[in-house]
């Protein structure tokens, strides 16, 4: 794995909040960058989050109904949805 590859562990309060996310059904505006660099701006529906490989992935769903297995340290932006 180089370091380009190398996994940065999140912040813990942020893994919750993606852990509540995923409870309360809370559709998430996310940006983020794929593994060959191109940036994203999606709406998505968390579903679960994985560990594979040392790194911490969350599960979604887009507005499509694909399903997106967004690594977390790759996450550049979340903010919530207004209530």
């Amino acid at each position: 794995m180089s370091d380009d590859e190398r996994y940065t562990p999140i912040p813990c309060g942020l893994y919750s909040e993606y852990e509540v996310a995923i409870m309360h059904r809370k559709i998430l505006p996310l940006r983020w960058r794929d593994d060959n660099g191109t940036d994203h701006l999606e709406q998505v529906m968390p579903k679960d989050l994985q560990t594979r490989n040392h790194c911490e992935y969350l599960i979604a769903e887009n507005s499509k109904g694909a399903t997106l297995e967004i690594r977390l340290d790759r996450i550049l932006h979340c903010t919530e949805e207004p209530q």
